[in-house]
């Protein structure tokens, strides 16, 4: 059996990267202070970094720096100074989201290995060929797969030699990761920056079905399940709670180290898992790598169960009983405190201290002694490191060219930085009256930092090349309507617009089905929409509609159906929901998988939609009218909600279901809960959005703006007349002088027929 299996811990903070490290860690993923989706973790600063990966590299345990969220123009010149100095570390790798940081790594970075995140969501095997494309090595699956659908996505990561990452304990959010919007639309705080505020561990209003926490689900943890997670070939145990302290992530490393290291030993699982209930839990479940997603996948308590789980276990019910199983277990936390920070205190992630002596005499080398010495093992090593270095030339006899000892100090003193505490730089030994050429002195310079480099060459800093900013494809300077649909009673639309028609597809299909194909075939004017999520059979039978149809321009927001549409030919626009948010995002898509336009992410505002520079023709899309979706589900809202007779979701669940309700906060907002036929489990916002604002202000940007014509997340609400919409949307894209009046009554009038409506995200952004 195989030993090569990584256990990849989470580090939020110095202590628990060294609780991880010292409880036997293959990996540890920790973040910076900036540019990582757990804004509310400590996280670490570069300096502190730079000590972690030699602590973690004394220890055989590597280090993967996260950067996975999705990045604004802006921000790219202070990220790519970053980048620079990551490629002059020995870091193992880095964990992205961001297409366009994808791009930029791959075409400047090339020394750096590159995750791909969670939060790409990444679940169909048509997704690995897309990432490896744009320079990945290893992705983390989403963690709402079984072990049929991972073993399947692993078997083709093998062939494309990409590594799989699955998740198997920790925190689980109810949504698939990447495409949760509920705390970005309700209170300005995205997912996708790191800022999720946790909408779904909120209690609301008690719901028809008695819960006060219907989107609470438990941890997950596949404690039991690493027989078959080695089986399906994955490579990487990762373990979630980088808000998580030192005790927790040392508890739940070491129980998972003895766990694979005793069966790759024996064949058996020898762990009974109980020491994982000592700390932060909200219980424990593996419903999703099962496939069994039921009603006890949920709990009411979404804070710690720890005391819960001891008070079943011990069967205690008097109050007397009750108290002493808490003491006891408080007593239990305290030491597992005391015996974690004793294993760590000793632990050091300081500089190395560094001591560079010239010496030289007339006619000899310009000599450079360096002393340092190494506190990893958490004392100064017996020897110290002590490297020579010498000049290629010379020193010459000089009166008046003697060596300026200030410019020397001036060159030396940069190797007092994030990696070295430069404690003496001694030029005593130089005696007066020599002199050698500056360029000389350079070359020295750059001979010790490859050398202290791990004796690799210094990589210079990058810095970006000005971006090309392209107009667009046609001299037309108005912005062209389309509409997406989804219910084939919606075609006569067809003959009251010449606007482009979108018709969005299924989440889900019965397995084989081709009635689409024939579909799309009666009704060529219609341009397919592939939704975000297509997982097992669904994505074979998009895959098959695809390929059977072959229609000249798709919209996708699944990036597995656009390495497809690439491979045939097909050109392809990016939806909505891949979350482009800059120019490299545009410039990846187009320029490895030759993508013909991108919708704008509805995250961001006005001002950071300015800044994106149009690639050579393509086009800029963006929706203007639709339901704000929050969250998407693989689990059920519904019974926890209004309750459901069913007690898990079956396979005709997704094909069948239609309900729709709704779940109202404490604060007395509500959120509509929709479930299509053949979609998945959604939540949206009550308000609709609607900006009317950005097509006088950024119409010269944009090619076309999308109206969303799909019913999707209207609950029970009556929906506007469509061809009404239509003819107003029209009114309001029409640029010509003389129309202005007409514009206004638009204006005014879809008010009226919206009246829950906003574009507070246009203003507000990321």
């Amino acid at each position: 059996m195989s030993s090569k299996i990584e256990l990849l811990a989470p580090g939020g903070d110095i202590d628990a990267i060294k609780a991880a490290i010292i409880a036997g860690a293959d990996a540890v993923y920790c973040g910076l202070d900036t540019f990582n989706a757990r804004n509310r973790a400590a996280n670490i600063s570069f300096d502190q970094l730079v000590g972690i990966i030699r602590l973690a590299h004394h220890y055989q345990c590597q280090i993967f720096l996260t950067l996975n969220i999705v990045i604004l123009e802006r921000e790219f010149k202070s990220l790519t100074k970053l980048l620079s100095k990551l490629a002059n570390t020995t870091l193992d790798g880095v964990i992205v989201q961001d297409i366009g940081l994808l791009y930029v790594l791959k075409k400047y970075f090339p020394t750096l290995d590159v995750h791909a995140s969670t939060q790409l969501t990444t679940h169909n095997v048509g997704q690995i060929p897309f990432l490896k494309k744009l320079g990945v090595s290893r992705v983390n699956l989403s963690r709402e797969l079984n072990l049929r659908e991972i073993t399947a996505i692993t078997a083709v990561g093998n062939e494309q030699n990409v590594l799989s990452e699955v998740f198997v304990h920790g925190s689980l959010c109810v949504a698939f990761s990447g495409l949760c919007y509920s705390t970005s639309a309700s209170v300005g705080n995205s997912g996708n920056r790191g800022r999720c505020s946790q909408a779904c561990r909120e209690e609301y209003e008690t719901t028809p079905s008695g819960n006060n926490f219907p989107l609470n689900v438990k941890d997950n943890s596949a404690f039991f399940d690493l027989p078959a997670l080695i089986e399906a070939g994955v490579h990487s145990f990762k373990v979630e709670g980088r808000i998580k302290g030192a005790s927790y992530v040392h508890t739940v490393i070491d129980s998972f180290r003895k766990q694979i290291d005793g069966f790759v030993k024996t064949g058996e699982l020898l762990e009974d898992g109980e020491r994982l209930y000592k700390v932060f839990n909200r219980d424990l479940t593996n419903g999703f790598l099962k496939g069994d997603l039921n009603q006890n996948m949920f709990i009411e308590n979404p804070r710690d169960n720890s005391k819960y789980h001891a008070i079943d276990k011990s069967n205690a019910i008097s109050v007397v009983q009750i108290h002493e199983v808490e003491e006891n277990l408080s007593n239990e936390k305290q030491q597992i405190n005391t015996t974690v920070f004793d294993k760590i205190k000793h632990l050091s992630i300081e500089k190395r201290p560094l001591t560079l002596t010239f010496t030289g005499a007339v006619g000899s080398p310009l000599t450079l002694t360096v002393v340092t010495t190494d506190y990893a093992a958490g004392k100064t090593t017996d020897e110290e490191q002590t490297i020579v270095v010498h000049s290629n030339n010379l020193l010459l006899a000089s009166d008046k060219n003697s060596i300026d000892k200030e410019a020397v100090e001036k060159r030396f003193k940069s190797f007092n930085n994030s990696h070295f505490n430069l404690t003496e730089l001694n030029l005593d030994g130089i005696p007066e009256g020599v002199s050698i050429p500056f360029k000389d002195l350079t070359v020295l310079k750059n001979e010790l930092a490859a050398l202290l480099n791990s004796n690799t060459a210094v990589i210079p800093e990058v810095t970006l090349p000005k971006l090309a900013r392209h107009p667009k494809s046609t001299e037309n300077t108005k912005a062209n309507l389309s509409i997406l649909i989804c219910d084939d009673t919606d075609l006569d639309l067809t003959k009251v617009t010449d606007a482009d028609i979108y018709f969005k597809l299924p989440d889900a299909y019965k397995r084989g089905c081709t009635k689409y194909v024939d579909f799309f075939n009666d009704n060529p004017r219609l341009i397919p929409w592939f939704p975000s999520v297509l997982i097992g059979k669904d994505y074979d039978v998009a895959l098959n509609i695809l390929e059977q149809v072959k229609p000249e321009l798709i919209v996708t927001n699944n990036t597995g159906i656009a390495n497809r549409a690439f491979e045939l030919g097909i050109k392809w626009i990016a939806g909505p929901f891949l979350n482009t948010t800059n120019s490299y995002a545009l410039l990846a898509m187009k320029e490895e998988l030759d993508c013909a336009g991108a919708f704008i992410s509805n995250e961001i505002n006005n001002q950071q939609m300015k800044t994106i520079a149009r690639p050579e023709n393509f086009k800029m899309l963006y929706s203007i009218y639709h339901p704000i979706l929050l969250m998407t589900s693989r689990q059920c809202f519904f019974q926890q909600s209004v309750g459901c007779e069913k007690p898990r979701i079956d396979n005709g669940c997704m094909l069948s279901c239609d309900k729709s309700t709704s779940i109202t906060n404490l604060k007395g907002v509500s959120f509509a809960i929709d479930k299509q036929k053949a979609g998945y489990p959604s939540i949206y916002n009550n308000d609709q959005f609607l900006n009317m604002e950005i097509i006088n202000d950024l119409t010269k940007l944009f090619d076309g703006f999308m109206i969303d014509l799909t019913n999707i997340g209207a609950g029970d609400k009556q929906s506007p007349d469509k061809t009404t919409l239509i003819k107003l949307f029209e009114q309001l894209l029409v640029q010509e002088g003389g129309e202005l009046s007409e514009q206004l009554n638009a204006q005014t009038t879809l008010l009226d027929m919206v009246p829950e409506s906003t574009n507070t995200q246009y203003h507000k952004g990321l």
